[in-house]
């Protein structure tokens, strides 16, 4: 009994220690992910340390070091403004921004601006650059020179961001909209501008109907010209030869119709002691209905 008492106050006593043992190295063990680094509270040292952890497993000293573990993976971030160009007119924007902290400054970023940076800088930073670029741009040139506008935005987001520890991989302009009366001014240009168009277009075609109207007048004219010219040198020739076509034109046209009558005239005679000459025949075109 005193053996099995003796073995049992041995077994509790080390079960005691691996435990106190476990629980210390997991107070002095931390870990940080993928993504993520770390930076070092030490009461000892004068606060935070200077160097930065990466991503691993790492020893501290329980009670006297604190990790402090910060995301350093690329985010993004949307930074409405509302504000002026340079003829005054009211436009509201929205800049989309990818960023992340520089590694080597996160100990004298959290010293500085805590873990909650992002929301401290950005704004500000963003709301700043927005409205003194945009300033001056007149609101057509916004949208005309809209390339040029978000790369003056990202130059200066960058140099600003550099003061605060940030690095900005993208700036771009993601929403750009302008007040209401800009708007109906635009509306009103583009449709003075359709209608400066179809004026245009009406012109043109009255001057190609004028131009129209002249070639065939001249035409005619030259017509007439060469008519009297042969006139001239052949007599009544030429009107009858334009008669005998026409003739031929008409009987032809007669030759296959069924409901043509040929009703002959009067022939030349005497009556009453005068004389008369024949009337002409008639064509009459019966209907056979």
């Amino acid at each position: 009994v005193k053996m099995a008492d003796k073995v049992l106050g041995r077994v509790s006593t080390m079960a005691g220690a691996m435990a106190v043992g476990a629980f210390t190295v997991n107070s002095c063990l931390y870990n940080v992910d993928g993504g993520q680094r770390a930076v070092m509270f030490d009461t000892l040292r004068g606060g935070i340390l200077p160097d930065v952890r990466g991503e691993g497993t790492h020893f501290m000293v329980p009670v006297i070091q604190r990790p402090i573990v910060l995301d350093v993976r690329t985010r993004p971030r949307e930074i409405p403004s509302v504000t002026g160009t340079k003829d005054l007119q009211m436009v509201n924007i929205k800049l989309r921004v990818l960023w992340r902290p520089i590694i080597e400054k996160l100990p004298r970023l959290y010293r500085e601006l805590g873990t909650d940076f992002d929301e401290r800088v950005l704004p500000s930073i963003g709301n700043e650059v927005l409205k003194s670029v945009v300033a001056q741009y007149n609101a057509e040139e916004l949208l005309s020179k809209r390339a040029e506008v978000s790369q003056r935005i990202k130059e200066e987001m960058m140099k600003r961001g550099e003061n605060f520890h940030l690095t900005l991989d993208d700036v771009a302009i993601t929403h750009l909209t302008f007040g209401r009366e800009f708007m109906k001014a635009i509306e009103a240009k583009q449709v003075a501008s359709q209608e400066a168009e179809r004026q245009q277009w009406v012109v043109r075609r009255a001057e190609q109907e004028r131009q129209a109207v002249v070639t065939r007048a001249e035409g005619e004219a030259e017509a007439a010209s060469i008519i009297t010219n042969a006139m001239d040198k052949t007599g009544n020739a030429i009107i009858e030869v334009r008669r005998i076509d026409a003739a031929k034109e008409i009987a032809q046209k007669l030759a296959g119709s069924r409901n043509i009558v040929y009703l002959p005239g009067g022939g030349t005679g005497s009556s009453g002691g005068g004389s008369r000459e024949g009337s002409p025949g008639l064509l009459l075109n019966i209907d056979g209905k």
